[in-house]
């Protein structure tokens, strides 16, 4: 089970109050993924949210010039964000790859977005965080395609 503490640890729930991180807890599962694993595909619904634990996760896009896709972010680090797409009900923007043989939390997009509509205090500090992931990850994306072209 996914505790308060673990929680706390991760930047998109750091700043949350005990009570909110434990009924976040109660919606998060730990799993775990094996080299090769495909999380999700671009296009996709998307329907879960992921948080690394441990292990290494290549995103991919698919270009219309090649047929391979392109890789744009390898997440490494504890508490990393995959799969933000869901928490604005949309689709997948990028496929997620397991590198390595992985451990995640999952939590269900509908179940958490509608924690968070329910729990405004909750809700802006967590946005803000995939704000800054969406950013982050727009940037180097940036830098990805500018060096293959």
């Amino acid at each position: 089970m996914v505790s308060t503490r673990d929680l706390s640890r991760i930047p998109l729930f750091r700043g949350l109050s005990e009570e909110h991180q434990a009924a976040i807890a109660r919606l998060a599962r730990e799993v775990a993924c094996s080299e090769g694993d495909v999380l999700f595909r671009e296009g996709d619904a998307a329907s879960q949210l992921y948080i690394l634990l441990e292990g290494r996760i290549s995103i991919q896009v698919k270009l219309s010039s090649c047929p391979e896709s392109l890789a744009v972010a390898s997440l490494s680090q504890y508490g990393q964000l995959v799969g933000w797409s869901g928490l604005i009900h949309a689709n997948y923007t990028a496929s997620a790859v397991c590198d390595t043989d992985s451990r995640l939390l999952i939590i269900d997009a509908n179940e958490l977005s509608a924690l968070l509509r329910e729990n405004p205090e909750a809700g802006f500090p967590v946005m803000e965080q995939v704000a800054i992931t969406i950013s982050e990850r727009l940037r180097n994306i940036q830098r990805v395609v500018l060096k293959t072209l």
